[in-house]
């Protein structure tokens, strides 16, 4: 397995390009899977979920081509095997965005149980709860989801669901289903997140007709057809608040270019507070500090959107580590959520845990070591430590890493980041 060995120290200056939301790319990608016709995705980031993701609807018999640029083009018309094995979802848990959209345009799915990081219990009860109140016949046999419609059905029917937790993909999931459902669909306690809205965006470019997307509760009226188009994926806001936690805890002054302030309003007012200068600017955001030893610390409550991301807690905690005083951080999604608290405290981090609850006591400096990633936000919280530690830190399963973040070493170099991969 490949490691990062990173010599901490060093403030980091210039500009990021932050690449397309990985959390947006996924859906959109089963979202071609709604049409016939071809669908063009512009700014695809190079992520190992991607490649994951082709791989599965090529499995399909889906035609898809990637380009070095971020351009990738579906066409799912010959589309002849409706299925999404273990083999190839076991690793990634959006394989289940599949579902809606396989079963809404073929009447029939069979989708693995999906893996992903081990961060916490993620059941699908509620993607089967909602297409099963769309008229879909669900049963979980052998470790898959079957999926039809009932005898004599040619398409699912409009419905109104409520589910019992606000959940993310199951918001998608349902979107993409309900567009070509007969009739209305009215999603209750439906997901916010920005890559929900862009999903919605791009259906709407598809002839969908969606309308409250980004408030809780979101209409959509069935069409009969959906058609081609070309569709750019949101900027990736987790990466753009990795590079902000990154470079407030270093110091520097950083541009994160495509950078979307607006979906970081929770993650930003905590940067300021803790004493980091963020500016929204035409084309990005700009990030300023003196570093860790300025910095105090932040507590804070994770939660749905607009709130405080679960997947910007890893990153901020490190922050935290370096920073002056005391912060408590609750973690509410995911209850396997602190599996870096222990590699941080191997670097050198003051923090105790009960439960949910983090307390994180700040202190001067942190001394570099070897630890191990656990899952993709951890390994960005690591790489953070690692870039304010005395001394050479080793990181290794960044595997992890490469889900969710593309090139984050090199760029990470572009902006004066003492970085190297160490390949296996």
């Amino acid at each position: 397995m490949d490691k990062l060995l990173i010599r901490g120290g060093r403030s980091l200056q210039g500009e990021v390009l932050v690449s397309g939301a990985k959390n947006a790319a996924l859906p959109e990608l089963c979202a071609a899977l709604l049409t016939a016709e071809p669908v063009t995705l512009l700014n695809v980031p190079q992520l190992q979920d991607v490649s994951t993701m082709l791989k599965l609807i090529r499995n399909m018999g889906v035609a898809a081509e990637r380009a070095d640029d971020g351009t990738v083009h579906i066409n799912a018309s010959a589309l002849s095997t409706p299925e999404a094995p273990y083999e190839l979802v076991k690793t990634m848990r959006a394989s289940v965005l599949a579902l809606g959209p396989l079963l809404a345009r073929f009447g029939e799915a069979t989708v693995s149980l999906p893996g992903g990081c081990a961060i916490g219990s993620r059941p699908v009860d509620q993607h089967i709860k909602g297409l099963a109140a769309m008229g879909a016949e669900i049963v979980v046999e052998h470790g898959y989801m079957i999926a039809k419609l009932p005898a004599g059905w040619k398409r699912l029917k409009g419905a109104r669901i409520t589910t019992d937790m606000v959940t993310v993909t199951g918001t998608e999931n349902f979107l993409m289903a309900a567009a070509l459902a007969e009739g209305e669909t009215v999603l209750e306690n439906a997901a916010q997140e920005p890559e929900i809205s862009d999903l919605a965006e791009m259906l709407i470019a598809m002839g969908a007709k969606i309308e409250g997307h980004g408030t809780s509760r979101i209409r959509i009226q069935g069409v009969d057809k959906l058609h081609g188009c070309t569709h750019r994926v949101v900027a990736d806001r987790i990466e753009a608040g990795t590079f902000l936690c990154a470079v407030a805890a270093t110091g520097g002054n950083v541009l994160l270019r495509h950078g979307r302030a607006d979906h970081l309003d929770a993650v930003i007012e905590k940067l300021r507070e803790a004493g980091a200068t963020v500016q929204a600017m035409d084309g990005g955001v700009r990030v300023q500090s003196a570093g860790g030893a300025t910095l105090k610390a932040q507590g804070f409550r994770t939660t749905e959107y607009p709130g405080f991301p679960t997947d910007m807690q890893a990153q901020f905690m490190a922050l935290n580590c370096i920073a002056q005083g005391t912060a408590t951080v609750t973690e509410t999604i995911f209850e396997n959520r602190f599996m870096h608290v222990n590699e941080l405290v191997r670097l050198g981090a003051k923090i105790q845990t009960d439960g949910k609850v983090a307390v994180i006591e700040g202190t001067p400096r942190l001394s570099g070591a070897t630890v191990m990633a656990t899952d993709l936000r951890a390994s960005a919280s690591l790489v953070i430590a690692g870039l304010v530690a005395d001394g050479e830190t080793v990181v290794d399963r960044i595997y992890h890493l490469d889900r969710g973040y593309d090139c984050m070493e090199a760029k990470l170099r572009g902006i004066g980041a003492d970085i190297e991969r160490l390949k296996a």
